[in-house]
């Protein structure tokens, strides 16, 4: 795959990301399009669920080409089943 395609694929991609605070004890899910980015403004305090517990380490992370798919994983893992699930397997 050339290079300038590579790169334009890359920067259209959404994360589905579990942090987890150091201590262990909670976790929180959110979705970006620049995990670096959004980790960085969760450890600064910058997210009003997360101020609280940090500091945050990434416990996982899924990447969808489409928003929508994104979007709703994420609302999947905020569920009931989907807070079930990721305590299963993550």
């Amino acid at each position: 795959m050339p290079r300038q395609v590579l790169s334009a694929t890359v920067n259209h991609m959404h994360y589905v990301y579990i942090l987890e605070s150091y201590d262990g004890k909670h976790w929180y899910v959110g979705c970006t399009t620049d995990l670096e980015r959004r980790l960085k403004e969760h450890n600064e305090g910058d997210g009003v669920h997360t101020k609280k517990h940090r500091p945050w380490k990434i416990k996982m992370y899924m990447v969808f080409q489409d928003q929508g798919k994104a979007f709703a994983f994420e609302k999947y893992l905020k569920s009931n089943s989907g807070r079930a699930f990721t305590k299963c397997h993550f």
